[in-house]
């Protein structure tokens, strides 16, 4: 039987591969993804830095982990290289990168990678609808509370803190970001206690707080430059040069302003370049220097800003539904190989079922083969049971024999039995008179003659029990 056990085990593997493919958990078989982890990461970390050192990370990540058939590690390449789009002002690329790493997340049914991308969706809907915005940020939270995932429920908290912010509710915005400082300070997450810092500062600026406002955010720039988070430090100064200009502090709002122009040049972006414009226009018109304030041409950033604003949700729109679009193309596609795939597996199967009905017949002749060798075995455990008969009668005579010699004891354990109780209460009894009779007589409580008379009873008491005895003991009637 045993020289059958690798074609068996052959066939079933083959059935098992027919019926459930090979492409393993996320489509790896034995490859290790840590490269793929690690570039995804260092990417994300690069966001603040240089978001164009992102988006190129982001690309390297998406290569490998296409050549691995990662599905998890493609979805975190294309959502990275999203935040750092996003992070360069392209929308439109963002949006794109955003959309295909839900797609892979959701293949590999994976929902922390899902809640991520809600996040980082809601964000660049954030600044033109708030409905959709909210609904995004929401859809993460909720898969936070489901998966108990505290850097998810922070994450969604503070986004909602920032949805709000916008909104002018800044009561309602200051709430989030507290709950999502709690969480942060638990997790150690320095990063985006940095954001929290700042994003608080915006709210008391605009609750016209402006003591609360300056402190929290020359914190915040201050930790941010010690981890040389370029966008972060940008977006500090822009709002503490607000600050300044509000407390009529010009000089220190001048360099402020020249600093985060600065810190825009380095990562290269244009529309926190135009929102310093606008911001050294206002520090000039405060001033008084309306020569200077009209070369920053603050009406015509306003407008391009506004218009920027109304065509950026379109732009949006038109992304996500053409890559549905393109979605459904490649369902169709998916389809039509899986019906070609499920048609390889019926005639896999039918291959499998003819080896097995093979081994089949080779195991019928087996059998046969072992029925004939199991009727001489039968022919022997007859003769073994004969002489077994034979040994359990010899057994059976030799119990008679120790039921009659455990008789015979039982007998003799029975008169010593007796012998005992007799000695004990036939002879003790003179014995014990005799002991009296001689502590009586030390005592001088008893006349000399008188006990020996006395004892000579005893004496003779004792003879006549011992000559009882030796009848009982010899006659077996008594």
């Amino acid at each position: 039987m045993k020289k059958f056990f690798p074609a068996i085990f052959f066939m079933f593997f083959a059935l098992h591969i027919y019926a459930n493919g090979v492409d393993g958990v996320n489509g790896v078989i034995g490859q290790d993804t840590d490269a793929v982890i690690q570039l995804t990461k260092q990417a994300y970390e690069a966001r603040l830095t240089n978001a164009q050192q992102t988006v190129n990370t982001g690309d390297k990540a998406l290569e490998l982990a296409t050549k691995l058939n990662y599905n998890s590690g493609i979805a975190e390449a294309y959502r990275v290289k999203g935040i750092g789009q996003y992070y360069m002002n392209d929308p439109e690329a963002a949006i794109n990168s955003y959309i295909n790493a839900l797609t892979f997340f959701k293949k590999a049914n994976n929902k922390r990678g899902e809640a991520k991308v809600y996040n980082n969706i809601g964000n660049l809907y954030r600044d033109n609808n708030y409905g959709a915005s909210l609904e995004y940020f929401q859809k993460a939270l909720d898969i936070g509370h489901e998966i108990a995932d505290n850097a998810l429920v922070a994450t969604a908290y503070l986004n909602l803190g920032n949805l709000y912010s916008r909104e002018k509710s800044y009561n309602q915005a200051l709430k989030y970001y507290k709950q999502s400082e709690v969480i942060f300070n638990v997790l150690h997450d320095s990063v985006n206690l940095i954001q929290c810092a700042q994003n608080r500062g915006v709210a008391y600026f605009s609750l016209n707080q402006l003591e609360m406002a300056e402190q929290l955010l020359t914190s915040a720039n201050k930790r941010a430059k010690e981890r040389d988070l370029n966008e972060t430090v940008a977006s500090i100064d822009l709002t503490l040069a607000l600050v300044y200009i509000k407390e009529n502090k010009f000089e220190i709002a001048s360099k402020i302003v020249a600093e985060g122009l600065a810190y825009s040049h380095i990562i290269n972006d244009d529309k926190l370049e135009r929102d310093f414009e606008y911001t050294s226009y206002q520090l000039e018109f405060k001033r008084g220097n309306y020569e200077r304030a009209v070369h920053y041409l603050s009406d015509v950033y306003l407008l391009d800003s506004a218009l920027q604003k109304t065509m950026l949700y379109a732009q949006i729109n038109i992304y996500e539904i053409k890559h549905k679009q393109e979605q459904q193309e490649q369902q169709n596609i998916i389809n039509d190989q899986t019906i070609k795939y499920e048609r390889a597996q019926f005639w896999g199967a039918i291959t499998a079922a003819c080896l097995l009905l093979i081994v089949i017949g080779l195991l019928i002749s087996n059998v046969k083969r072992k029925a004939k060798t199991n009727a001489q075995l039968t022919e022997l455990n007859g003769e073994v049971s004969r002489q077994k008969d034979n040994l359990d009668r010899v057994n059976h005579h030799l119990e008679e024999i120790i039921d009659e010699r455990t008789k015979d004891l039982q007998l003799k354990n029975k008169k010593l039995s007796e012998y005992s109780s007799y000695l004990s209460h036939q002879i003790r009894g003179p014995i014990a008179t005799l002991k009296g009779l001689m502590n009586l007589e030390k005592e001088g409580l008893v006349d000399k003659q008188e006990c020996i008379v006395m004892m000579d009873k005893c004496v003779s008491e004792i003879d006549e029990k011992i000559i009882e005895m030796s009848d009982m003991m010899h006659d077996p009637g008594k």
